[in-house]
């Protein structure tokens, strides 16, 4: 992904793109809420990225808090427990948007679930202004429906807002073959089409993400954001990931 004596590939070719960041990423070693230190490190990430010139949006999950589906496993009616985790996205993007500019870096939070006395309501219009501005657009309420996940809802806006890649920030370093923490024999992908990823059935994102990205041929890129500027390192093609291809 990288070539000797030059500008990386994929900084030429990545102008723009989709961050999606999980809930849990933003919890770091704690079993639940916001951790002070990893959000401040996620930050620094995204600021650092984007005064590479690149535009940024960053769609959050809010597993920290709340997940819809394991609310509906406990009782609550799907569409209803989908909603409560969607206001659970718009806590976590509130409080990256402010570490983001303690950074000094302007940041703007758009939300698919109006709630215009907290942040901006989500549109293309809005989305696309804020990134012509250099500020880092962090996109809250998945797709603003239930029975959607915050990784298709990062496809979607990918899709929507032109994007080159989505970037996937998970707790490993790719997409393995099965899940390495419970199989030693798991071997990692180098790349992969889209076509293989859904065949394969590997989970990493769900289907219809999968099926939207490779509809839209945009580029997935996999990787571990435990690390201190793994964003950044992703992007310029710097350590282990897999990248899925159209």
């Amino acid at each position: 992904m990288t070539e000797e004596g030059g500008t990386p590939e994929a900084l030429r070719q990545w102008r723009r793109v989709v961050v999606k960041l999980s809930g849990e990423a933003l919890m770091g070693h704690r079993t639940h809420g916001l951790d002070a230190e990893t959000l401040e490190r996620l930050a620094l990430d995204l600021v650092e990225t984007a005064a590479l010139g690149v535009e940024i949006a960053v769609v959050v999950g809010g597993g920290n808090f709340f997940r819809g589906i394991e609310g509906a496993e406990k009782g609550i009616e799907r569409a209803r427990a989908d909603s409560i985790g969607m206001l659970a996205t718009v806590m976590n993007a509130l409080a990256l948007e402010f570490a983001i500019e303690k950074l000094g870096q302007s940041a703007r939070v758009l939300s698919a679930v109006p709630m215009p006395s907290l942040c901006q309501p989500y549109s293309r219009q809005a989305a696309l202004h804020h990134l012509s501005k250099q500020r880092i657009v962090i996109l809250a309420g998945g797709t603003g429906n239930p029975f959607f996940t915050t990784d298709t809802g990062a496809a979607l806006r990918a899709a929507e807002l032109s994007s080159d890649v989505i970037m996937k920030a998970t707790q490993v370093d790719g997409i393995y073959s099965a899940d390495p923490k419970i199989d030693p024999k798991a071997t990692r992908y180098t790349k992969l089409t889209h076509d293989e990823a859904i065949n394969k059935n590997l989970a990493v994102m769900d289907t219809a993400a999968f099926a939207l990205a490779r509809e839209n041929k945009i580029p997935i890129l996999v990787f571990s954001i435990k690390e201190r500027g793994a964003i950044r390192a992703a992007l310029e093609g710097k350590g282990l990931a897999t990248l899925v291809l159209p």
